[in-house]
Protein backbone atom coordinates (compact mmCIF):
# COMPACT_ATOMS: atom_id res chain seq x y z
CA UNK A 1 0.00 0.00 0.00
CA UNK A 2 3.03 2.47 0.76
CA UNK A 3 4.54 1.72 -2.28
CA UNK A 4 1.28 2.45 -4.18
CA UNK A 5 0.91 5.65 -2.44
CA UNK A 6 4.88 6.53 -3.53
CA UNK A 7 4.28 5.66 -7.37
CA UNK A 8 1.24 8.23 -7.31
CA UNK A 9 2.94 10.84 -5.70
CA UNK A 10 6.21 10.44 -7.68
CA UNK A 11 3.92 10.26 -10.57
CA UNK A 12 1.86 13.77 -9.43
CA UNK A 13 5.28 15.15 -9.13
CA UNK A 14 6.53 14.31 -12.84
CA UNK A 15 3.56 15.63 -14.12
CA UNK A 16 2.96 18.62 -12.55
CA UNK A 17 6.80 19.06 -13.65
CA UNK A 18 6.39 18.12 -17.19
CA UNK A 19 3.27 20.77 -17.08
CA UNK A 20 5.11 23.47 -15.29
CA UNK A 21 8.04 23.22 -18.06
CA UNK A 22 6.05 23.26 -20.82
CA UNK A 23 4.13 25.98 -19.64
CA UNK A 24 7.81 27.53 -19.00
CA UNK A 25 8.47 26.96 -22.43
CA UNK A 26 4.90 28.16 -23.92
CA UNK A 27 6.02 31.54 -21.85
CA UNK A 28 9.41 31.90 -23.28
CA UNK A 29 8.14 31.24 -27.05
CA UNK A 30 5.45 33.51 -26.63
CA UNK A 31 8.08 36.24 -25.87
CA UNK A 32 10.30 35.11 -28.86
CA UNK A 33 7.25 35.27 -30.96
CA UNK A 34 6.59 38.95 -29.31
CA UNK A 35 10.37 40.02 -30.42
CA UNK A 36 9.82 38.28 -33.58
CA UNK A 37 7.02 40.73 -34.36
CA UNK A 38 9.17 43.85 -33.83
CA UNK A 39 11.60 42.65 -36.04
CA UNK A 40 9.34 41.91 -39.03
CA UNK A 41 8.01 46.02 -38.64
CA UNK A 42 11.31 47.02 -38.69
CA UNK A 43 12.12 45.17 -41.69
CA UNK A 44 9.17 46.15 -43.21
CA UNK A 45 10.60 49.68 -42.32
CA UNK A 46 13.60 49.40 -43.08
CA UNK A 47 11.99 48.27 -46.80
CA UNK A 48 10.30 51.52 -47.44
CA UNK A 49 13.07 53.94 -46.16
CA UNK A 50 14.65 53.88 -49.43
CA UNK A 51 11.70 54.71 -51.50
CA UNK A 52 10.78 57.60 -49.28
CA UNK A 53 14.23 59.26 -49.40
CA UNK A 54 14.40 58.71 -52.85
CA UNK A 55 11.04 60.71 -53.48
CA UNK A 56 12.28 62.96 -51.14
CA UNK A 57 15.65 63.66 -52.55
CA UNK A 58 14.22 65.72 -55.47
CA UNK A 59 11.79 68.07 -53.74
CA UNK A 60 14.33 68.28 -50.35
CA UNK A 61 17.56 69.46 -52.15
CA UNK A 62 18.91 71.27 -49.00
CA UNK A 63 18.11 68.33 -46.78
CA UNK A 64 20.91 66.13 -47.42
CA UNK A 65 22.60 65.89 -44.29
CA UNK A 66 19.03 64.76 -42.70
CA UNK A 67 18.52 62.30 -45.72
CA UNK A 68 22.18 60.98 -45.32
CA UNK A 69 21.78 60.54 -41.56
CA UNK A 70 18.26 58.02 -41.92
CA UNK A 71 20.14 56.06 -44.52
CA UNK A 72 22.74 55.48 -42.22
CA UNK A 73 20.55 54.57 -39.18
CA UNK A 74 18.94 52.62 -41.45
CA UNK A 75 22.28 50.71 -42.77
CA UNK A 76 23.51 50.39 -38.96
CA UNK A 77 20.14 48.98 -37.82
CA UNK A 78 20.23 46.45 -40.92
CA UNK A 79 23.94 44.97 -39.91
CA UNK A 80 23.41 44.59 -36.16
CA UNK A 81 22.87 40.78 -34.98
CA UNK A 82 19.54 39.80 -35.21
CA UNK A 83 20.00 38.85 -31.18
CA UNK A 84 20.88 41.66 -29.80
CA UNK A 85 17.89 43.38 -29.04
CA UNK A 86 19.01 46.05 -26.95
CA UNK A 87 21.19 47.55 -29.83
CA UNK A 88 18.15 46.88 -32.06
CA UNK A 89 16.18 48.91 -30.28
CA UNK A 90 18.63 51.62 -29.52
CA UNK A 91 19.31 52.33 -33.36
CA UNK A 92 15.41 51.80 -34.06
CA UNK A 93 14.84 54.89 -31.25
CA UNK A 94 17.61 56.76 -33.28
CA UNK A 95 15.61 56.04 -36.68
CA UNK A 96 12.67 56.87 -35.67
CA UNK A 97 13.89 60.23 -34.24
CA UNK A 98 15.73 60.83 -37.43
CA UNK A 99 12.54 59.87 -39.45
CA UNK A 100 10.11 62.42 -37.57
CA UNK A 101 12.48 65.25 -39.32
CA UNK A 102 11.91 63.92 -42.57
CA UNK A 103 8.04 63.71 -41.74
CA UNK A 104 8.41 67.33 -41.21
CA UNK A 105 10.21 68.63 -44.42
CA UNK A 106 6.51 68.45 -46.14
CA UNK A 107 5.91 71.27 -43.98
CA UNK A 108 8.95 73.27 -45.91
CA UNK A 109 8.20 71.91 -49.31
CA UNK A 110 4.57 72.22 -50.11
CA UNK A 111 5.24 70.65 -54.03
CA UNK A 112 6.46 67.52 -51.99
CA UNK A 113 3.51 67.39 -49.37
CA UNK A 114 1.19 66.90 -52.73
CA UNK A 115 2.92 64.24 -53.91
CA UNK A 116 0.84 60.73 -53.96
CA UNK A 117 4.18 58.35 -53.65
CA UNK A 118 5.39 60.82 -50.75
CA UNK A 119 2.02 61.07 -48.72
CA UNK A 120 1.41 56.78 -49.14
CA UNK A 121 5.16 56.35 -48.36
CA UNK A 122 4.33 58.45 -45.33
CA UNK A 123 1.19 56.56 -44.77
CA UNK A 124 2.93 53.34 -44.64
CA UNK A 125 5.71 54.58 -42.59
CA UNK A 126 3.45 56.13 -40.01
CA UNK A 127 1.60 52.77 -40.17
CA UNK A 128 4.54 51.43 -39.32
CA UNK A 129 6.06 53.16 -36.65
CA UNK A 130 2.24 52.52 -35.09
CA UNK A 131 2.69 48.85 -35.31
CA UNK A 132 6.52 48.68 -34.19
CA UNK A 133 4.74 50.75 -31.03
CA UNK A 134 2.10 48.27 -30.30
CA UNK A 135 5.18 45.51 -31.06
CA UNK A 136 7.13 46.69 -28.09
CA UNK A 137 3.93 46.23 -26.09
CA UNK A 138 3.30 43.19 -26.60
CA UNK A 139 6.56 42.36 -26.19
CA UNK A 140 6.80 44.11 -22.81
CA UNK A 141 3.75 42.34 -21.65
CA UNK A 142 4.84 38.84 -22.92
CA UNK A 143 8.21 39.05 -21.34
CA UNK A 144 6.21 40.42 -17.72
CA UNK A 145 4.41 37.32 -18.16
CA UNK A 146 7.03 35.32 -19.09
CA UNK A 147 9.18 36.64 -15.97
CA UNK A 148 6.07 36.61 -13.62
CA UNK A 149 6.40 32.32 -14.30
CA UNK A 150 10.25 32.32 -14.09
CA UNK A 151 9.97 33.97 -10.40
CA UNK A 152 6.79 32.42 -9.15
CA UNK A 153 6.27 29.33 -6.98
CA UNK A 154 6.57 26.41 -7.80
CA UNK A 155 7.39 27.37 -11.34
CA UNK A 156 10.42 28.75 -9.98
CA UNK A 157 11.94 25.66 -8.97
CA UNK A 158 11.42 23.83 -12.30
CA UNK A 159 12.97 27.43 -14.21
CA UNK A 160 16.06 27.00 -12.26
CA UNK A 161 16.33 23.53 -13.28
CA UNK A 162 15.73 24.10 -16.93
CA UNK A 163 18.03 27.39 -16.20
CA UNK A 164 15.37 29.74 -18.07
CA UNK A 165 16.86 33.20 -18.22
CA UNK A 166 15.18 36.22 -17.76
CA UNK A 167 14.16 38.84 -20.31
CA UNK A 168 14.84 42.00 -20.57
CA UNK A 169 12.16 45.10 -20.92
CA UNK A 170 12.21 47.35 -23.56
CA UNK A 171 12.35 50.89 -22.36
CA UNK A 172 11.52 54.56 -23.53
CA UNK A 173 14.90 56.49 -24.02
CA UNK A 174 15.26 59.35 -21.78
CA UNK A 175 14.57 61.93 -24.26
CA UNK A 176 11.63 60.64 -24.72
CA UNK A 177 10.76 60.77 -21.41
CA UNK A 178 11.12 64.29 -20.75
CA UNK A 179 7.46 66.23 -21.17
CA UNK A 180 7.42 68.76 -24.35
CA UNK A 181 7.81 72.34 -23.22
CA UNK A 182 4.69 74.40 -24.44
CA UNK A 183 4.66 78.14 -24.31
CA UNK A 184 1.63 80.43 -25.70
CA UNK A 185 2.90 83.53 -27.60
CA UNK A 186 1.21 87.25 -26.51
CA UNK A 187 -1.63 86.24 -28.56
CA UNK A 188 -3.51 83.95 -26.66
CA UNK A 189 -2.19 81.06 -28.89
Amino acid sequence: MSILILIVIIVVLVIAYVVIYNGLVSARMHTKDSWSQIDVQLKRRNDLIPNLIETVKGYAKYEQGTLEKVIGLRNQLMEIPANDQEATMEVSNQLSSALKSVFALSEAYPDLKANQQYTNLMEELTNTENKIAYSRQLFNSTTSNYNAKIQMFPTSIVAKMGHFEPSAFLEVPSEEKVAPKVSFNDQGI
